[in-house]
């Protein structure tokens, strides 16, 4: 990891990073409970993971990765994403959506409300999606 990934993943923890990470952990652990929230469950607990440290990775579609479709980028994905949003990823977005904001009230906190901001999009349709390491050409 570079020395300025490491930097800001250490200031994100201070502006919002670490309690958005236990939201998305919370969600996972009512979604297990539920039995048939297995598979939002452990998406929550890979995104609450990249809310920790969430530069030097990025989210992308996981059929660009695997080179096919699965279930997750198909069309049981989209019906999954549908009701995961209905269920948790609203409130998630909104949690990411007012720590942006905070961010941005800051000169220091712009790119750690941008980082809040992608991490509000994926809170809205996480399925499908896998956090790689970025790739600098």
């Amino acid at each position: 990891m570079a020395p300025v990934n490491f930097l800001l993943n250490i200031l994100w923890l201070l502006l919002g990073g670490f309690w958005m990470a236990v939201g998305w952990y919370l969600s996972g652990i009512l979604m297990f409970v539920t039995i048939i929230g297995i598979p939002w469950g452990r998406s929550c607990f890979v995104i609450g993971t990249l809310s920790l440290w969430p530069f030097g990775k990025e989210v992308v579609n996981r059929e660009l990765v695997t080179g096919r479709e699965d279930l997750g980028t198909g069309g049981l994905g989209l019906l999954g994403n549908i009701i995961w949003f209905v269920l948790a990823g609203i409130w998630l977005a909104i949690g990411h959506v007012l720590a942006a904001a905070l961010n941005f009230v800051t000169i220091i906190g712009i790119p750690f409300g941008f980082q809040h901001l992608k991490l509000a999009m994926l809170a809205m349709a996480p399925i499908g999606k896998t956090v790689v390491d970025k790739t600098y050409n």
